[in-house]
């Protein structure tokens, strides 16, 4: 039954995620064009609700756990396991308040409605794989953003999405090249549990799940090497979803 239920509700979803992503983003667009950046993030943030909250369609229960603990007026470094395009969703949503920023590969830059628009106006940083030197310079340039405006940089360390849901080793050099440009950011470790969603990727999707994002404790970063930081955070996160 709940396969069957997962074949009849997946294009009632996507049906519901693709004329979102149409209607808001001629809103984005006017609304940059007219009022600037702090309107056009509304629209944004009311883009992101629609999207995540559609999950009801899917009878996804969706938990935001630890927020209570994010320090406000000053930047930080969210540091996310990465599972599915779900998780750059909820993380707009979880953390509005902060205005959070991404790293996407270059490709999300054009051809999606909505999100490579918001990519690339919205003080997020398009890198080039392939252009190891100029990403370096592009994540720096996203930390003075931050640092200027206390905002949030969000990054998926592990470089890529899980095909499996079990956690990758996670990479230090974004977070080092983060905090060399913020050096007052603070780093909000969290822990994204909701694979099984997607698991057989967009169709069909999963039916009766529970999407979790956990925020765990601050971490003051100062002093801490970035090899062990990383490392930290991976052990947090890894304990946090059980995979120790």
């Amino acid at each position: 039954m709940r396969k069957i239920l997962s074949v009849v509700l997946t294009p009632v979803y996507l049906l519901i995620f693709a004329l979102l992503l149409l209607i808001f983003h001629p809103l984005q667009v006017f609304t940059r064009w007219i009022w600037g950046y702090p309107v056009r993030k509304k629209v944004v943030d009311v883009l992101n609700f629609g999207l995540l909250y559609s999950l009801w369609i899917l009878g996804t229960k969706i938990t935001f756990r630890g927020f209570e603990k994010i320090p406000q007026n000053r930047p930080l470094i969210i540091v996310a396991n990465h599972q599915s395009l779900l998780d750059i969703i909820a993380v707009v949503v979880g953390f509005r308040r902060n205005h959070p920023k991404f790293i996407s590969k270059i490709e999300l830059g054009k051809g999606i409605p909505s999100v490579s628009y918001n990519l690339r106006y919205g003080g997020s940083v398009l890198i080039d794989r392939k252009k190891g030197a100029q990403s370096v310079k592009d994540i720096m340039m996203l930390g003075k953003h931050i640092e200027a405006n206390n905002y949030s940089a969000c990054i998926f360390p592990e470089g890529t999405r899980t095909k499996n849901g079990l956690i990758k080793t996670f990479q230090p050099a974004g977070i080092a090249s983060l905090l060399r440009t913020s050096p007052s950011a603070v780093i909000v470790p969290l822990a994204i549990d909701g694979f099984e969603i997607m698991k057989n990727g967009y169709f069909p999707m999963t039916v009766g799940c529970h999407l979790k994002l956990t925020a765990l404790c601050p971490i003051e970063p100062g002093g801490i090497d970035p090899v062990e930081l990383a490392q930290n955070i991976e052990d947090l996160i890894r304990k946090e979803l059980g995979q120790i």
